[in-house]
């Protein structure tokens, strides 16, 4: 829990129907009281508390200020102060100038979400929102003054829908500017509406733009988070409000197209299985709202598929204030069963008692204030008979905020027993066969809370058949005094989860310790090895010897691994210092030594001349641009020691503090590329997955561990891929014989980007690296047509942020 000496302020706008009318909204400690100054004089405001209950995480009640101004209150005025907290413990909780509030009262409202130079799609895009009392027209102009769109692309904005609740703003409130090729010289954007003009300006130089993206950064963590002296909150709130997981980008537009239209769900009902699988669908209520309760059996008696049964199981106790519509709704369709317990129960005891109503061949578990999606059931039974090995079935799914919108599409990657370990992703839908819920049994009361976490990981403890249906087939309900819309307020299921996984590796016999992740709902695994066996660190290196150094002795300045020995493969240098160097390091060190290769620079060769050499069972592939922040090798080897694992792959940044690597896509350009890269550091991404350890199709051999018998077993690195996707095809090769490729985010490092080799620059690099492409694509045709399984084919394969597919 975050600490709270006062008032933590999450946003701050004046209102679109009252100008003199500044409102703050945050969580304000119990028993708070608040001062508001401008320049040292009290300010007139008024408070509201938006929920009973306190934010376990932000250590108070989510509260809303409402200071208001005279009209010429702000002239000449400085800065606007907030003091919250009792008696002499009264702090400063947040300030602002008035310079910024004046930019901030002005008649359209606007934020830029992202600006992004794609030079090697020679593609410019600007996204955002701007909103006013009237529909904002906005203009792009070039240098010259030329209009260079004749029409900005505009789209639903729910969130920004939310944020002003008190005026029935524009729907097509976002914007979205693309602009191929990139101008030249400066791009800018005019915002018009109710008499007042915004104008935004933004170079499209090199140069220009790197100091434009840092401008941009700034006001994301003013605007997200202006509170004084905590950088961790700015950074958590920074996640919450801007990563592409949270936004709600095209979503409005994008779920309209993918929800099944009344043709199809006709021609669904037409479709005769083979096997038409009897589906029970269990529901656990308690104390439902009658509204939600009748939203969702309307949406399961709406089903393309009709052969289900529906098990209303009450848990409300004796004198329970559903039992009146649950009897309606008992009486009205012959395939609703209501089960009356006629005490209180928990969840867990109450899923249990629909599950032992439940006379189905597979088991479909819906909460009891969500909706399903019309054609569930069927895509499961098509799935079930297409292909009768499956036990186990999860789909994706989003959230219903505020004004039943769609919002937070959740678009999982096929199973990653990694990724399931640090959270709980499956979630809903989720559908059971029956045989596998009779091997592994019901529900456990003592993990209530993460209830179906515990579930889900004894079901993938007895089974491997399990499957994804990549398509949005549940609707999470988020509202005030749910789960999901304060899931900070359910601490204890969050230790309950953290057991649950504890208790998942206690039963596989692994040493691992659970540890709470940076974020509610997440954990983070550490091993506990009793072995320490030889690790060989492989680094090719030509000149370049500063870099070296600084790779060398980073790796043994943040590392505790104490059976190591790193081998530098010299390529081809030609600076006396080089080898001057070289005896310096192995004097320094008796764990160091170099050796020859002579041949010219071949990545692939180089490393397999490399790992002859080599005398431990472990290796760890490092580029001489690395520089190590954390006790990387320990990191990667938690992993990979364990039998099932065939490759592990480190979080990687660029000199400015940008994603290098946190994982590979294969598809990505054609071929693969890098996840998330450019994402600022300390942004938690699609899903959390920057920061949650999971598992992918590849990583990067600028620092990638695997065990030495693996690497032999499959072949090593292919000599014909001589600089790229040799690590890519390496990894294919390691999960075509079985294994696992883990990304660890807690092995740390900077990389400074191919220094040694140089760019592709050449007619013959340019030749070769085409030549390279088509002979991996040659290789792995199947994964490249079908996609990367530990991706979402509703993902886009153009960017690497994880946003939506436009097509």
């Amino acid at each position: 829990m975050t600490e709270n000496h006062g008032f933590i302020v999450k946003n701050d706008r004046f209102l679109l129907t009252d100008r003199n009318c500044y409102r703050l909204t945050g969580w304000l400690k119990d028993g708070a009281g608040v001062r508001v100054l401008l320049d040292g004089k009290e300010c007139r405001f008024s408070e509201q508390a938006l929920a009973d209950y306190t934010d376990e995480r932000y250590g108070g009640r989510e509260t809303r200020i409402d200071v208001i101004f005279g009209e010429n209150d702000l002239d000449g005025a400085g800065k606007l102060e907030v003091f919250a907290g009792s008696g002499e413990e009264s702090r400063l909780s947040f300030a602002i100038s008035v310079k910024e509030l004046l930019r901030k009262r002005g008649e359209i409202r606007w934020f830029v979400d992202s600006y992004e130079l794609l030079r090697a799609d020679g593609l410019m895009r600007i996204q955002g929102w701007a909103v006013a009392k009237e529909p904002v027209l906005i203009e792009v102009t070039g240098e010259d003054g030329s209009k260079l769109l004749p029409e900005v692309e505009r789209y639903r904005r729910y969130d920004t829908a939310e944020l002003f609740e008190e005026y029935p703003i524009d729907d097509n409130c976002g914007f979205n500017i693309e602009l191929r090729p990139i101008p030249s010289g400066t791009v800018t954007v005019r915002m018009r509406a109710a008499g007042d003009e915004v104008v935004l300006q933004y170079p499209t130089s090199r140069a220009g733009a790197a100091l434009k993206r840092a401008e941009t950064y700034a006001a994301k963590a003013r605007d997200a988070f202006v509170y004084g002296g905590a950088g961790t909150l700015i950074k958590k709130t920074w996640n919450k409000l801007f990563n592409p997981a949270m936004r709600t980008i095209q979503y409005g537009n994008w779920i309209k197209k993918h929800l099944p239209s009344e043709r199809e769900l006709a021609a669904q009902r037409s479709v005769k299985f083979d096997d038409g699988p009897l589906f029970s669908i269990v529901v656990p209520c308690y104390r439902t709202p009658e509204k939600y309760l009748r939203e969702l059996v309307d949406s399961v008696l709406g089903q393309s598929y009709r052969n289900f049964e529906l098990i209303l199981s009450d848990g409300s106790g004796p004198d329970s204030p559903i039992e009146g519509v649950l009897g309606e709704l008992g009486s009205s369709d012959q395939r609703i069963r209501v089960v009356r317990n006629g005490k209180l129960l928990r969840i867990a005891e109450n899923t249990n008692a629909a599950l032992a109503a439940a006379k189905g061949d597979w088991i479909v578990f819906s909460d009891h204030d969500d909706l399903i999606v019309r054609s569930a059931l069927f895509e499961c039974a098509k799935l079930i008979n297409e292909d009768p090995a499956a036990e186990l079935i999860y789909t994706d799914e989003d959230k219903i905020g505020a004004g039943d919108k769609y919002i937070q599409p959740n678009l999982k990657p096929d199973f990653s027993p990694d990724f399931l370990n640090s959270v709980n992703y499956i979630c809903h839908l989720l559908v059971v066969k029956r045989e596998l819920l009779d091997r592994v049994g019901g529900l456990r009361p003592e993990y209530d809370g993460a209830q179906d976490y515990d579930f889900i990981l004894r079901c993938t403890e007895e089974t491997k058949e399990i499957r994804h249906i990549p398509k949005i087939l549940y609707h999470w309900r988020f509202f005030e005094g749910s789960t999901s819309a304060n899931p900070e307020s359910k601490l204890y299921a969050f230790e309950a989860g953290q057991r649950a996984v504890q208790a998942h590796y206690d039963r596989l016999g692994l040493p691992a310790e659970v540890l709470m992740g940076e974020y509610p709902g997440l954990y983070r695994t550490v091993w506990k090895w009793k072995e320490e066996p030889m690790v060989s660190v492989l680094i090719p290196n030509k000149d370049h010897m500063d870099d070296l150094t600084k790779c060398v002795s980073s790796l043994l300045r943040t590392g505790t691994w104490p059976n190591l020995e790193i081998i530098v493969i010299e390529n081809n240098s030609t600076e006396e210092e080089t080898f001057s160097g070289y005896g310096e390091l192995e004097k320094s060190d008796g764990r160091i030594r170099v050796i020859r290769y002579s041949g010219p620079f071949n990545y692939s060769a180089i490393n397999n001349f490399g790992v002859k050499e080599a005398k431990g069972d472990y290796l760890l592939f490092l580029n001489n641009d690395t520089e190590s922040v954390s006790d990387c090798v320990r990191e990667m080897m938690g992993f990979a020691m364990r039998p099932d694992v065939g490759a592990v792959g480190a979080r990687l940044y660029y000199g400015d503090d940008t994603i290098q690597h946190a994982g590979a896509i294969v598809g990505w350009g054609g071929v693969a590329g890098h996840a998330f890269v450019n994402q600022p550091r300390g942004i938690s991404g699609y899903q959390h997955r920057i920061i949650c350890q999971q598992d992918y199709s590849a990583v990067t051999a600028a620092c990638m561990m695997m065990p030495a018998k693996v690497f032999r077993e499959v072949g090593g690195f292919n000599e014909e891929l001589a600089v790229a996707f040799n690590d890519i095809d390496l990894c294919m090769k390691v999960r075509e014989a079985g294994y696992l490729v883990v990304y660890n985010p807690f092995a740390e490092l900077y990389h400074y980007e191919s220094k040694s080799r140089g760019l592709e620059n050449t007619p013959e690099k340019q030749s070769r690296f085409s030549r390279e492409i088509q002979l991996f694509k040659q290789r792995w045709p199947e994964i490249l047509e079908k996609g990367d399984p530990y991706y979402n084919p509703n993902l886009s394969m153009i960017t690497q942020d994880f946003s939506l597919r436009r097509n």
